[in-house]
Formats: structure tokens, sequence, C-alpha cells
């Protein structure tokens, strides 16, 4: 393993900014950990009852702590949106088209949809071929397929790459600003809410384009998102009535999620002014070679991960059914016995995810490369200094 470790640091070009892929895996583990945690699927009956959702978070309010260490969002979509704009201006000045990017860019990201679609479209025939209740197989394919919704607005902030790369963040944010207001205090319909779908994931994407431009290399940069996101977020929780949790509670009356809020929005700030300030500690970090081969392999299977650690909860709890109601995986969590017991599962979660990954990686990446080629370890990409460096060359 040390010498598999060091192989990949030495295949890795020295331009890269490590950083970005230690921040693009903490915000996948961050999602994963966050759904196996809030996620409960509990048993209706006998051994042949179905199931549904329910969360510790619903029982136990005071756990909503737990959403602000896991739901890790905006991280996704800072380094999506710095990765992107970088990669635009690397693209541009190679004289690479703008739909041979995007079509780049975006097969990337929904090949490995087409395996989640087609398991999960035979999967259900034949849960309901098989006498499941429509209601449970309802609720499974909810769960199985909410991961497709951060794809779809990822890509269509994405395709609007061009656009963004100059907007600042101040303007989306007035935009879920008003929204709320008009929601929350002038009493508009719930649907104008969904305008901030697309808005309020803007925010931290065009955090990141702030960041290919250079705007936020000082570390007051961050101190500020990270105070003022903090800050505002509490006053929204403290005095607007905004929930504290920043997932979605089954049976809330308003979700800072689904869609997105104020308080959603600017604490995803806050987390984005972490993650600046984490950027030196983690290339310091990731110069170890067994941490950033770690960091390494899990970005080469992030939309694997990503796309199918739902359905690895599912699996494991569906297919455990028939040894009765087990703590932890099918009974209500409603106290902290079944907090105990669903840690004590999260290794079973992740062998199963395992299996997925091995079955299903091929997808993401490339089969066609050689086995040993460094590449399929460590994408190579140009840092954001040496675009620099080459723009003013080229002045």
């Amino acid at each position: 393993m040390r010498r598999s470790a060091a192989q990949v640091d030495a295949a890795t070009p020295a331009g890269r900014d490590r950083a970005v892929d230690a921040l693009r895996a903490f915000a996948i583990l961050g999602v994963v950990l966050g759904h196996w945690l809030v996620t409960a699927l509990v048993a209706d009956g006998g051994a042949g009852g179905g199931l549904h959702t329910a969360s510790p978070l619903h029982h136990m309010p005071w756990l909503a702590p737990i959403s602000w260490a896991f739901q890790t969002l905006a991280v996704f979509f800072l380094v999506g949106g710095h990765v992107a704009t970088r990669g635009y201006t690397s693209a541009r000045e190679r004289g690479t088209t703008y739909t041979q990017w995007l079509a780049s860019r975006l097969s990337r990201l929904f090949k490995p949809v087409a395996a989640v679609l087609s398991l999960w479209t035979v999967a259900s025939v034949l849960l309901l071929l098989s006498g499941t209740e429509t209601d449970t197989v309802r609720t499974l394919l909810r769960l199985a397929l909410s991961p497709l919704w951060f794809l779809l607005v990822f890509a269509a902030l994405t395709a609007a790459t061009p656009l963004l790369r100059r907007l600042h963040p101040l303007w989306p944010l007035a935009v879920v600003l008003h929204v709320d207001l008009l929601r929350f205090g002038l009493g508009a319909p719930d649907w104008l809410g969904w305008v901030n779908l697309a808005a309020g994931w803007m925010v931290p994407f065009t955090v990141g384009a702030a960041w290919t431009r250079g705007e936020l290399e000082r570390r007051r940069a961050g101190w500020i998102l990270l105070t003022g996101g903090t800050a505002a977020t509490a006053a929204l929780v403290v005095w607007a009535d905004y929930p504290a949790s920043m997932v979605g509670v089954p049976g809330a009356g308003v979700s800072n999620l689904n869609p997105p809020t104020l308080a959603a929005v600017t604490f995803g700030l806050a987390q984005c002014g972490l993650a600046l300030l984490l950027r030196e500690p983690l290339r310091r970090a990731m110069r170890r070679p067994p941490a950033w081969a770690a960091v390494a392999l899990l970005n080469l299977s992030a939309m694997t991960i990503f796309l199918w650690h739902q359905t690895a909860l599912m699996a494991t709890t569906a297919t455990s059914l028939t040894a009765g109601h087990l703590p932890g995986l099918h009974t209500p969590p409603d106290d902290l016995a079944w907090v105990a017991a669903r840690l004590a599962w999260l290794p079973v979660f992740t062998a199963v995810l395992a299996l997925c990954w091995t079955a299903f990686r091929t997808y993401e990446q490339d089969p066609r490369r050689p086995k040993g080629h460094a590449s399929r370890v460590v994408r190579t990409h140009r840092s954001h200094e040496s675009h620099k460096t080459k723009a003013q060359n080229h002045a």
C-alpha cells in the first residue's frame, strides 16, 4: 500500500491543487454519512410489511447539529464552480469550443446515472410483481433517485458557466432573500420557493468562480464568509423561525433544503468560508502520500459513491427484513438507542456500497485505459496559478 501510495503521489502533476480534491472528498463523505445517519426506513407491520421514511431529527430535534456537520452540498457547489470556471478558461485557451467542453463535462456526470436508472427500473418491476406495496416501492424509488436532483441543478449551472464566471455571488443571494421575503413575509405561494433551487446553489457556485478569479486568496475573505454566514444563519433560526436542521425532516412544515431557504444559503456561505480557510492546511496534509492516495481514489469514484450510497442503505434494510425488525434499521428512530444501533450498521452500509462500487465503477472510469496508467488514479488538470502565469505571459 505504501508503494502504491507513493506511485500515486509521484504521478500527480506538481501544479495540481490537492486541496480542491480534498474538499470534494470531504463533501462526498459528509453527504453519505449524513444520509446514513438521518434517513430511517421503518417497517410498518410484520415481516412482510411495508417501509416508510422517518428521521431521528423529527423525534429528537436537539440532534440538529448533526445536519450542520454533514450537510456539505455547498462545498460541492463551491468546488464545482471553481473547477468549472477554471476548466472553461483552460478550454478557451486551448481553442476548445463551448460545445465540446460542455459535452465532456456532462458525459462524466451522466454516464453513471444510466446504471442507476436501469437497475432501479428492473428492481421496481420485480418488487411490484412480487406483491410489494406500491407505497413501499415509491419510498424506495424516491430515496434511490433523490441524488439526481443535485446532478440536474449542477449540470444546469455548469452549462451556464460562461455567464456565471463573472457574476458576483451577491446577485443570486439577493434573489434568495427576496423570494423568502415574499414566501414567508408576504404570503406568496409556496411554489415560488423553487426559484431558489437555482439561485440558492448559484451562490456557492459563483463563490467558486470568484476563487478562480483570485479574489478569495486572502484569509480575510474566508473569515468574512465564515463569521458573516454563521451570524446570519443564527439570526434567521433564532429570530425568524427558520428550522435549525439544515436537511429536510419528514413532517416538518418548512424544509431548509427542499427548496433551499435563505438560512440554507447563509449556512452554505459559512461552509464556503471554512473551506477557504482550510485550503493551506489541506495542501500540507495532502503532501503525505497515503492521505493523497486515499483522496485521489475517492475522487475517481465520486459519482459512483454519490449515486449508490442510498441504494446501499436500502438494500441492507430491505434484505434484512426477513430477520425481523432490527434495531437501528427497521425500528422508529425515536431515542439514543436507535442512534447507537445505527452507528453499528455503518460498516455494513460501507461494505454494501463497496459491492456497488465494484459492480458499477466502470461507468464512471474509462475502462479502455490500461490498468497501470497513472491517469486512472489522478486526472491531470492545470492549477489556477499556471493559468494566471500563462495569461500574464500572453499579455
